[in-house]
């Protein structure tokens, strides 16, 4: 979760599904540590650096989510059941122009800031639960 200094969350738009908003999120590559993967999926995808942000906090356990059948069969073509998760709070130190999504291999078609307070009902509805985790562990720190 990247806050800015005036406590709004970045949200970026997915460009395979208009309308899905999602925080930055991935897999953590072998050697990785849950952070070091964090700062390399934050640059992969919306180009901001571990440079650029200050972590604030993390949350206290690993969260999960399936996804529904039908995107089982196209994600790694069938592979894949669901992603466990460990979420950091980062707060943005740089500003905004630090933020590019334009990237090698882009994810998101247009992004904001947005309320904490609304981003779960933007979230596609099997990420819901975890989105709901995370905000609640967040929301006093941001």
């Amino acid at each position: 979760m990247l806050a800015n200094k005036d406590g709004k969350i970045f949200v970026g738009e997915r460009l395979d599904t208009p309308e899905a908003w999602q925080m930055p999120q991935g897999g953590i590559d072998e050697g990785e540590t849950p952070e070091t993967a964090a700062f390399r999926e934050l640059e992969e995808e919306i180009g901001v650096s571990a440079h650029d942000v200050i972590v604030v906090g993390q949350t206290s356990d690993w969260v999960n989510y399936d996804f529904p059948p039908e995107i089982v069969a196209k994600v790694a073509n069938g592979r894949f059941r669901g992603q466990t998760q460990m979420w950091f709070l980062m707060r943005l130190s740089a500003n905004d122009d630090a933020i590019n999504i334009e990237t090698k291999y882009p994810e998101f078609g247009r992004w904001r800031w947005a309320d904490i307070n609304t981003i779960v009902g933007e979230i596609v509805p099997f990420k819901r639960p975890v989105y709901e985790k995370v905000v609640a562990e967040f929301r006093d720190m941001i």
